[in-house]
Parts: structure tokens; sequence; C-alpha cells
């Protein structure tokens, strides 16, 4: 088609019939969008819950494990102090290594 031989109507009717065809579109693109986020957000909730469940059940042996190491310390503080030190010193030089 020539754009000598468009009159204002034929131009008028192709420009509503882009703008209903782009209004389509967007409410396409939308309905994506927000199942995308729902099916993220329903997998972050997934990963959550598998966390806590996984976390609650390893409570027992982490509290065990911490009695451990609360009594070991208790029993040889001079050792428990030079690994708080070893501890704090590496803490320090991976912070001022990264700037």
């Amino acid at each position: 088609m020539a754009f000598s031989t468009l009159s204002d109507t034929d131009l008028d009717r192709q420009v509503a019939a882009l703008t209903k065809e782009l209004a389509s579109l967007k409410r396409a693109v939308a309905r994506r969008g927000g199942a995308y986020y729902e099916d993220s957000r329903d997998a972050a909730l997934d990963t959550y819950s598998d966390l806590a469940e996984r976390l609650r059940d390893a409570m027992p042996a982490i509290r065990r494990q911490g009695r451990v190491i609360e009594k070991s310390a208790r029993d040889h503080p001079a050792a428990a102090a030079a690994v708080g030190l070893v501890v704090l010193g590496l803490v320090v030089s991976l912070l001022f290594s990264r700037r």
C-alpha cells in the first residue's frame, strides 16, 4: 500500500487497531508477569518451609553440640580465648582485604 493512497480515515482505523492490539498484548504480559511472580513466591515459600523443617529437626543436635563446646570452653579457657582471637583476626582480615 503506497502512502499517497492512504486517507486519514484509513490511518485512524490502523492506529485504532494497533492501539487495541497493544492493549491486548499489555494484558497478556501482565497476566504472565503475575503468574511468574506467583510461581516464584510459591517456590520461595516451599524453600523456606523446607529449611524451617530441617532446622527444626536439627535443633536437638545443634543444642547438644553447643553444650559440648560450652563445656570445653569452660574446661579450657585459655584455648577458647586463643580460638576466639584467631577467629576475630580472620574476620578483621577479611573485612580489610575487601577494601
